[in-house]
């Protein structure tokens, strides 16, 4: 931003345009650290189906929860 500013003939210091930004409420958009990371409390759970051999009807059932946002609430 400061080098910007400078083509367009603002010559201002890195901390003005630091402390204006901040007031503003702007901040970059990058990854944080450690985004991936999973939290001490999250517990994993093992995929029962490895190695089964599904040979009829119903004997796998399986579920899928996904909700759609609408004006007043979710389906």
């Amino acid at each position: 931003m400061v080098a910007w500013l400078d083509t367009q003939g603002y010559p201002v210091e890195r901390k003005r345009v630091r402390r204006l930004l901040h007031l503003m409420g702007l901040e970059a958009l990058y990854p944080k650290p450690h985004t991936s990371v999973p939290g001490a409390t999250a517990q994993r759970y093992p995929y029962l189906l490895r190695g089964m051999s599904i040979e009829r009807c119903n004997q796998v059932w399986s579920c899928d929860i996904t909700y759609i946002r609408l004006q007043r609430g979710f389906i």
